[in-house]
């Protein structure tokens, strides 16, 4: 996705980062959205609010953990016994591949990136190393039970929230001035996001997984806006948004979905634990869409001069 030039009249932005307060989208908003305003300004949290709601909702948990334990057993016991019957080759290639190479790696026996650590380094990256190819097998097992546990836990919180079907209304455009993008069905950013994209994104990171500790953030970077556009399809669907619609709101909101998207994709990335953000960033997408919507609800009022103690002026023709 490409941005055309706009024009040199200055924009009023919403939400943005600079220019104009969005009179009066930001300021003075209801009480019942002020909570969600004030969310909206930092999409990373919804990937803690996503954890927390499924660590401690039944509703949420108990479907997930059902649909998943018994891969889960089948893969950690596979994984045990490959993690304990390499660890000794594995620790044996770390010493002389890695360590012997601190100027492609950073590593050292004692130092990483030339800084002194308190334990020993080639077990440490063996272990990290391991925790990743753990992550791995568990994931052969439950790669379709998670999946689907996954869409529903995104479907459950969204009903949880007590919206049906007819709650998502059509696209408002909430810009005074919109950035214009190429209209067109194909680019890097639409691929990245699909089935085949996230596919070839993994195989490029692939290298990133003999730099410990730091390959995981650089990888998260990249993944971050390709990830967040992903996660939000299930909203662009309900609203029944164009191509170009979609393209327009996410340029409009560039860095908000890139600091979710590295959020998600980097606790995705850690091992093990990875697994269950997996689920759980669903649910802080849902509850991102549903504040995003309830903004859109809001502007829709506002355009059409019903938004209670805001003055409608409509344009001059």
């Amino acid at each position: 996705m490409s941005v055309i030039p706009a024009n040199t009249e200055k924009a009023v932005i919403p939400g943005a980062y600079s220019g104009d307060l969005p009179t009066p989208y930001d300021e003075d908003v209801p009480t019942n959205l002020r909570r969600a305003t004030s969310r909206l300004q930092f999409p990373p949290s919804y990937v803690v609010v996503g954890f927390y709601r499924l660590v401690t909702d039944r509703n949420l948990y108990v479907p997930a953990w059902q649909k998943c334990k018994h891969g889960f057993v089948r893969g950690a016991s596979v994984a045990l016994v490959w993690a304990v019957g390499t660890f000794k080759i594995q620790r044996k290639f770390v010493e002389v591949f890695l360590i012997k190479s601190p100027r492609v790696t950073g590593l050292s026996r004692d130092a990483l990136f030339g800084i002194p650590m308190p334990f020993d380094l080639p077990t440490y990256a063996t272990l990290f190393f391991l925790s990743s190819q753990v992550s791995a097998i568990i994931y052969f097992f439950l790669s379709r039970n998670i999946r689907i546990a996954r869409e529903r836990a995104y479907d459950q919180t969204i009903a949880s929230r007590g919206k049906g079907e007819d709650w998502w209304q059509p696209y408002v455009e909430e810009w005074e001035h919109p950035p214009r993008v190429e209209n067109t069905r194909w680019g890097l950013g639409i691929f990245m996001s699909g089935a085949v994209g996230r596919i070839v994104t993994k195989l490029l990171m692939i290298p990133l997984n003999f730099v410990p500790f730091a390959g995981i953030f650089i990888a998260a970077w990249f993944k971050a806006l390709g990830t967040a556009r992903y996660l939000h399809q299930p909203y662009f669907k309900a609203k029944k948004m164009t191509t170009e619609q979609i393209s327009v709101f996410i340029e409009e909101r560039k860095w908000d979905y890139r600091a979710f998207g590295f959020a998600a994709a980097l606790a995705e990335r850690l091992p093990i634990v990875g697994l269950i953000f997996s689920i759980s960033n669903r649910i802080g997408a849902a509850m991102w869409a549903h504040d995003l919507e309830k903004r859109q609800h809001y502007v829709a009022a506002v355009k059409a001069g019903l938004a209670p103690g805001v003055e409608h002026k409509p344009k001059a023709e």
